[in-house]
C-alpha cells in the first residue's frame, strides 16, 4: 500500500470526500508518526458520524480497495446502523437489506474481517427492524444464502459467487453474530424483552438447519465447527435445552474429532451450564449416558498426559454436575447414573500429575463437591440421610484424593518449577484447604479420627514416615480444619498434639506446616496448658532457623496471644531464643515485628513486678544500636535501620498492656500487684528513659517524613494501648510535638496529637498542655494554608481530622477563630481524604455556633463562602463519590441555622451558570426547597443532593446514575 502524497496534511483541514478518507486511512495505518495516526483516528471518528457516511461508506468496499479501507466501509456501515438509524427514511430500509445481503455474498470468501463487519452490520440492522418490520429474519437470510439462479428473487448478489461452501460459511457467520450483537446492544429493558422473544421464536428455523449441517457427511470442517460456534452464540439467548437437546447430543460426536474437540466441548459446557435448562429434566437425562461414555477416553487421555482432552471432558462432567446437581438428586430412579457422574468427577480431582505443571484439570472440580454437599445437606432430614449413606463413602475417598493431591513434589523437582508454578500450587492448596474445611460439615469429627489413625500408623512405621510428603499432607488436612472449625471438643487433638515431636523437621516443607499446625490448635493449647510443654520447644526450634521465618513467627505470635497466662514456666525460653534470633538479625523486618508483638502479649501477663526487668533485657541492645546510629550522620542504611528499630520497639507497644493482665487475673489464687500500686507504667518508663535518644534521632532527621512517623509511631501506638496510664508523657511529649512540628510540619505529629486530645482532652491536669499544643500546632499549619498547602494534601487531611476531634471535646476554643478558612479551601482539595477530613471537621464544629459565640460571628462572616464551595463541588468540582459526605454539611447547617442557609442558598444560586450550566432556575428553587425541609432525615438530604448533583453534570436519565 503506497502511503499518501501528503501524509503532514491534517485530516481536520479536509472536506469530507472519499479520496480525503482514503488518504486519511492511509495515515492512520501507515504514517509512522503517533501525532498523524490520532489526528486522523479523531477525524475519521467523525467522518463516520456524518450523514455522507451513508454514502461513502459503499465506496470504501469497492472490490480494488485494500482490506484495510473495506474494513473500515464495513465498520462504518455497522456505526451508522447501530448509533443513527434514525437517520435513514423508512423507503429506504428494503434496499439497504437488499445492498448489504449482496455485499455479506460477494466477499464471503474473504476477508473473513470485513465479511464478519457486515454480518455485524445486517445483524444490527434486525435488530431495529425486528419484529413489526422484518417478521422472519432467519428464514429470509437462509434464502438469500441459497444457490439460485441471477434472476429469482432475493437473489440479487448470487452472481458475484456461486461458491456453496463460501456461501453456507457466510450464512452460519451472520447467525452466529445476530444474538451476539443482541447481547452487546444497549437496548431499553422492553425492547430487549421483545427482540429476545422474537429472536427465540427463530430457533425452530435455525437448529434444523444447524442439526443438518452437522450430521452432513458432505460438511467441512470449517462448517461444523462453525455450527458449533453458532449453537454456543444461540445458547446465550436462553433457546430451551428442550428444544436443542438433540442438536447438544450431535455435537458429542464432534469430540472424536481432534480439529473440533476444543469448540465442540466450549459448545456443550455454554448449552448444559444455562440455569434455564434445570426445566429441561428429560433432556439432561438424555444427555447423561452421552457424558458418561466420555469416561474411557477421559482414563485414556490421563494415561497418555494429554491435558488437553482430559481437561474438555472434566469441564463437560463438572458442568452437568455443578449446574444441575440438584435436579439430579431429585431424579431416584437414575441414582446410579449421578453417582457414576459424581464418581467421574473424582476421577478428575484425582488425576495424575502435579498441579499446575504436570496437569490442570483437577483445580476445574473444587467448586462442584461445595455444590453437591450443600444441595444434599438442603433436604429434609430423612432424604438426607439417605443421601449421605451414598454420598459420604465418597467424601472419605475424596478427603484421600485431596490430600494425595496436594503433596509436594520431591525437593530436587519442586526447585526445578518456577516461581510462577510455585504460587499456583499455593493458591492450589489454599483452595484444598478450603474445601476439606466445607467436607468436615458432612463428615464431622469421624474425620479428624481418620486423619489421626493414619498419621499415628505412619510415625509409628520408620518406613512409612521416611516420606514426609505423606506426613505433611495429613497435617495440612488437620490445619485446614482446625483453622475454621472449633475442634475444642475433639477427642483426638491430645493425641495430635502428642504426635506432634515425634515428626522430624528437617524438611522445610513439612516443617513449615507443622508450625501451622501448632498454630491452628492455639486456642486449644490455651484450654490444655498442661501440653504446652512438649509442643513450645519445637516452635523455638523453628524460631531460628530462617527459612521456617514466617510460620515459626506466627505460631509464636498465636500462642502468646491466646496462652499468655500460661505461659510463665516457659517465658525464659521464649525470651531468650527470641532475644537472640532479633541480635542475630535472623528474620526479616516484618516477622521482626511480628515477634515483637507475641513478646508484647507474653510480658502483659507476666507478674507485674517482672514486667520492667524484662523488658529492659529486651530492649537494651535494640536501644543501643540506636543511640549508636543517632550519633552517626545521616545516610540511607542507617535511616532504614533506625525505622526498623522504632517499627520494633511500636510492635512491642502495641501489645504490652499490663492493665488487660491485671482485669483477666481477677479471682487468682495469689494476690497480685494490681497497676494502680505501681508507680508508673513500664512502658512509661521506658519511654522516659529513651526520650532524649529519641529527640537527638529527630534532631539529625527532622526533615524525613518516614523518620519522624516512626517516631510517632512509637507514641502512638504506647498512647493507644495504655490509654490514661500514658498520663505522664504528655507534658514532655507535647512540647516535643510543638517543637518537631513547628520546625518541620508533618502528618504523622498531627495524627499523634489527635490520639493525645482524644484521650486526654476531659482531664483537668492535661488540659492546658494539650490546648498550647493544639495553638502551636494550629498556628504552624496556619502558616503552610497562608502560604500555599497544595503539596501537603496529607497535612491539610490531619489537620482536618485533628480539629474535628478538637470540637469534639470543645477545647482550643480560640484556636477556632481562623479554622474556617483552611477548612474551607480543603473542601476543594482535589485528593478525596483530605475532602472527607474536611466535611467531618465542618460537621463536628456546626453543632457548636450556638454554644460558641465567638465561632457564630465566623459562621456569620464566612458561611457564606462554606455553603458556595459545597455547591460548586456538588455542582462538578468535586467526585460524585463525595457527594453523601458534603450533604451532611448542608444537613448540619441547616440543622443549626437554618435561617441563615436559606439566605446563602438564595443569594448562590441566584448567579446564572451556578454550580452549573446544565440546571435551570426552578430546578434550583426546587433543590433548595427540598433541601430546606429535611432536619434530621439524613437518607433523605443524601437523595436530594445527589439527584441535584446529577442534574449539575447532566446525567440524570443517563443511566451512570446507579453507579
Amino acid at each position: 500500500m503506497e502511503p499518501p502524497a501528503n501524509p503532514g496534511v491534517s485530516p481536520a483541514e479536509l472536506e469530507l470526500t472519499m479520496e480525503n478518507v482514503e488518504s486519511a486511512l492511509y495515515q492512520l495505518y501507515f504514517d509512522p508518526d503517533m501525532e498523524h495516526k490520532n489526528v486522523a483516528q479523531k477525524w475519521l471518528t467523525q467522518a463516520q458520524a456524518s450523514a455522507q457516511a451513508w454514502q461513502f461508506c459503499w465506496a470504501l468496499l469497492g472490490p480494488d480497495k485494500l482490506p484495510e479501507v473495506q474494513f473500515f466501509g464495513a465498520s462504518t456501515l455497522h456505526t451508522k446502523i447501530s448509533r443513527h438509524w434514525s437517520d435513514l427514511p423508512t423507503d429506504r430500509h428494503e434496499s439497504l437489506k437488499m445492498q448489504l445481503l449482496s455485499h455479506i455474498l460477494h466477499f464471503s470468501s474473504g476477508p473473513k474481517l470485513v465479511l464478519t463487519r457486515l454480518c455485524v452490520a445486517l445483524a444490527s440492522m434486525a435488530l431495529n427492524l425486528i419484529p413489526q418490520a422484518w417478521s422472519q429474519p432467519v428464514a429470509d437470510m437462509v434464502r438469500a444464502f441459497q444457490p439460485q439462479k441471477p434472476d429469482s428473487e432475493g437473489g440479487s448478489g448470487a452472481e458475484a459467487t456461486q461458491d456453496p461452501h463460501a456461501h453456507c460459511l457466510a450464512l452460519l457467520e451472520l447467525l452466529t453474530v445476530l444474538p451476539e450483537e443482541f447481547q452487546s446492544s444497549r437496548l431499553a429493558h422492553a425492547r430487549r424483552c421483545l427482540l429476545r422473544e422474537a429472536l427465540a421464536g427463530e430457533w425452530a428455523v435455525v437448529c434444523p438447519m444447524l442439526r443438518q449441517l452437522l450430521q452432513s457427511q458432505d460438511s467441512s470442517i470449517q462448517v461444523k465447527e462453525k455450527v458449533l460456534r453458532c449453537l454456543s452464540s444461540w445458547v446465550g439467548l436462553d433457546v430451551p435445552l428442550g428444544e436443542s437437546h438433540e442438536l447438544v447430543q450431535d455435537c458429542f460426536t464432534a469430540l472424536s474429532n481432534a480439529e473440533l474437540f476444543d469448540t465442540a466441548v466450549e459448545t456443550i459446557v455454554n448449552a448444559i451450564s444455562q440455569p434455564d435448562s434445570q426445566r429441561y429434566i428429560e433432556a439432561l437425562v438424555n444427555l447423561m449416558p452421552l457424558v458418561l461414555g466420555l469416561h474411557d477416553q477421559l482414563k485414556t487421555a490421563a494415561q497418555d498426559g494429554d491435558m488437553e482432552t482430559s481437561h474438555g471432558i472434566c469441564r463437560i462432567a463438572v458442568a452437568m454436575g455443578e449446574t444441575h446437581s440438584r435436579v439430579l438428586l431429585e431424579q431416584v430412579e437414575h441414582w446410579q447414573e449421578y453417582l457414576a457422574l459424581v464418581n467421574m468427577i473424582l476421577f478428575c480431582t484425582g488425576i495424575p500429575g502435579h498441579y499446575p505443571v504436570s496437569e490442570t484439570t483437577s483445580s476445574l472440580t473444587l467448586t462442584f463437591w461445595y455444590t453437591l454437599q450443600d444441595d444434599i445437606l438442603s433436604f429434609e432430614e430423612e432424604k438426607q440421610a439417605v443421601y449421605l449413606q451414598v454420598y459420604r463413602p465418597v467424601y472419605f475417598q475424596l478427603v484421600d484424593v485431596l490430600l494425595h493431591k496436594s503433596h509436594y513434589p520431591s525437593q530436587e523437582e519442586y526447585a526445578s518449577w518456577s516461581s510462577d508454578d510455585k504460587e499456583q500450587f499455593r493458591i492450589y492448596r489454599v483452595d484444598i484447604s478450603d474445601t476439606l474445611m466445607y467436607v468436615y460439615e458432612m463428615l464431622g469429627a469421624e474425620l479428624l479420627s481418620n486423619l489421626y489413625d493414619r498419621l499415628g500408623r505412619q510415625l509409628m512405621d520408620p518406613q512409612q514416615s521416611a516420606v514426609w510428603q505423606d506426613t505433611e499432607a495429613l497435617l495440612f488436612g488437620f490445619q485446614s480444619i482446625a483453622e475454621t472449625i472449633d475442634v475444642n471438643y475433639s477427642d483426638v487433638i491430645p493425641g495430635l498434639i502428642g504426635l506432634i515431636p515425634r515428626i522430624n523437621i528437617s524438611n522445610v516443607m513439612l516443617a513449615d506446616t507443622v508450625m501451622y499446625t501448632i498454630g491452628s490448635l492455639a486456642e486449644w493449647l490455651a484450654d490444655h496448658p498442661v501440653m504446652l510443654g512438649g509442643i513450645l520447644p519445637m516452635v523455638l526450634q523453628g524460631l531460628v532457623k530462617s527459612e521456617l521465618s514466617v510460620s515459626s513467627v506466627s505460631t509464636l505470635k498465636r500462642i502468646c496471644r491466646e496462652c499468655r497466662h500460661d505461659l510463665g514456666p516457659y517465658a525464659q525460653d521464649v525470651l531468650t531464643v527470641s532475644q537472640d534470633v532479633l541480635v542475630k538479625e535472623i528474620h526479616k523486618s516484618s516477622q521482626c515485628m511480628w515477634l515483637m508483638q507475641a513478646l508484647g502479649f507474653l510480658l502483659s501477663a507476666l507478674p507485674i513486678e517482672e514486667v520492667l526487668g524484662r523488658l529492659h533485657s529486651l530492649i537494651s541492645p535494640h536501644v543501643q544500636q540506636l543511640d549508636t546510629l543517632a550519633q552517626q550522620e545521616p545516610d540511607p542504611t542507617n535511616k532504614q535501620s533506625i525505622i526498623h528499630i522504632l517499627g520494633m520497639l511500636s510492635s512491642l507497644f502495641t501489645t504490652l498492656d499490663i492493665n488487660r493482665q491485671a482485669d483477666s487475673s481477677e479471682g487468682a489464687s495469689s494476690p497480685r500487684l494490681t497497676p494502680s500500686q505501681i508507680t508508673q507504667n513500664p512502658v512509661v518508663v521506658v519511654l522516659q528513659q529513651v526520650f532524649t535518644l529519641i529527640q537527638t534521632v529527630l534532631s539529625k532527621w527532622l526533615d524525613d517524613s518516614e523518620v519522624v512517623e516512626a517516631v510517632c509511631g512509637v507514641f502512638e501506638k504506647s498512647v493507644r494501648t495504655l490509654l490514661h496510664d500514658f498520663g505522664p508523657m504528655v507534658a514532655q511529649l507535647s512540647e516535643m510535638l510543638g517543637q518537631i512540628y513547628s520546625a518541620f510540619p508533618q502528618a504523622s505529629a498531627l495524627d499523634l496529637a489527635r490520639q493525645m486530645v482524644h484521650i486526654f482532652a476531659g482531664e483537668e491536669h492535661h488540659i492546658s498542655n494539650i490546648k498550647n499544643l493544639i495553638e502551636v500546632l494550629t498556628s504552624a499549619t496556619l502558616t503552610i494554608f497562608q502560604q500555599g498547602p497544595r503539596d501537603h494534601p496529607d497535612i491539610a487531611e490531619s489537620f482536618m481530622h485533628l480539629h474535628a476531634q478538637v470540637a469534639v471535646f470543645s477545647c482550643g476554643k480560640k484556636s477556632f477563630y481562623p479554622l474556617f478558612s483552611p477548612g474551607i479551601l480543603s473542601l476543594k482539595f482535589p485528593e478525596t481524604p483530605t475532602v472527607k477530613a474536611a466535611t467531618l471537621f465542618f460537621t463536628e464544629l456546626l453543632p457548636r455556633c450556638k454554644d460558641m459565640p465567638s465561632l457564630g460571628e465566623v459562621l456569620h462572616r464566612d458561611g457564606k463562602l462554606l455553603t458556595e464551595t459545597i455547591l460548586q463541588a456538588v455542582g462538578g468540582e468535586s467526585p460524585r463519590s463525595l457527594t453523601d459526605h458534603f450533604s451532611e454539611v448542608l444537613l448540619s447547617l441547616n440543622r443549626h441555622c437554618p435561617a441563615l442557609l436559606s439566605q446563602w442558598l438564595k443569594e448562590t444560586l441566584q448567579t446564572p451558570g451556578f454550580p452549573s450550566a446544565q440546571v435551570s432556575t426552578e430546578q434550583k428553587h426546587t433543590f433548595s426547597q427540598q433541601l430546606l425541609r429535611e432536619q434530621t432525615n439524613k437518607r433523605r438530604v443524601k437523595e436530594i443532593v445527589k439527584e441535584f448533583s446529577l442534574l449539575c453534570r447532566g446525567l440524570q436519565g443517563s443511566g451512570y446514575s446507579d453507579y
